[in-house]
């Protein structure tokens, strides 16, 4: 069984993707504040192993749990209420084209449940506040900037107060400087206790903001 502050306990997990293995005999363990980079190649099983966790990706075998959610035994109603508290950055923004940067944010809370009009405004507008775009909730997606667009996108991950965060190469599509922003916020996130685990293949960002690393290789996982 897992320690109350493990977020993430991964025991001889096989991962399947259209049948092909995808990862196996993944062992990991992740606690309460911790930030992990996921590192490997393009097609080596970082975002499967991400998908995963928040149960897009069945188990194959082994015994997976997150936020103590048995991803063997998750039943179909379940898997809600583990997205609510797993905030998800993707690297290609997925924001809605077509609304403003508050009407994102006021859609995600809507649809996971909050009712309160004031609640809503208060918790994105504070979301805004911590990612430095207060001034530019107005504005739609196309008006961004790439930098900008990914830190709605954080701030959209944040809306619930995940207990985990992952983060899928969230820095692949952004300039050095920008990205290097990105990843700062993201360890202050980790330093203010959501567990945070980014996927990237960019090492050069481990040596500015050290923290542990593990790597996808061979179909495996290695610390």
């Amino acid at each position: 069984m897992a320690a109350l502050d493990t977020i993430v306990d991964y025991r001889r997990v096989a991962l399947h993707r259209k049948e092909l293995i995808a990862l196996r005999n993944v062992n990991l363990q992740v606690a309460k504040g911790e930030f992990v980079y996921l590192t490997g190649k393009v097609g080596s099983g970082k975002s499967t192993l991400l998908q995963s966790m928040y149960a897009e990706v069945p188990i194959a075998s082994g015994e997976a749990c997150v936020l103590e959610y048995d991803l063997n035994a998750i039943k179909r109603k379940e898997k809600p209420y583990l997205r609510r508290e797993v905030g998800v950055v993707f690297q290609n923004f997925r924001l809605l084209t077509d609304r403003s940067v508050v009407d994102n944010l006021r859609f995600v809370l809507n649809a996971t449940g909050w009712r309160d009009a004031t609640d809503i405004e208060g918790r994105i507008e504070q979301v805004l506040k911590e990612v430095g775009m207060l001034n530019k909730g107005y504005k739609f997606p196309h008006e961004l900037s790439g930098g900008e667009q990914q830190r709605v996108v954080i701030a959209r991950a944040m809306l619930n107060n995940p207990k985990l965060l992952l983060a899928d190469e969230p820095t692949g599509n952004l300039d050095p400087e920008t990205a290097r922003h990105i990843v700062c916020r993201l360890h202050d996130i980790a330093a203010s206790g959501t567990a945070v685990i980014m996927a990237t293949h960019n090492h050069s960002f481990v040596d500015q903001f050290p923290a542990r690393m593990v790597r996808c290789e061979g179909k495996q996982l290695v610390e």
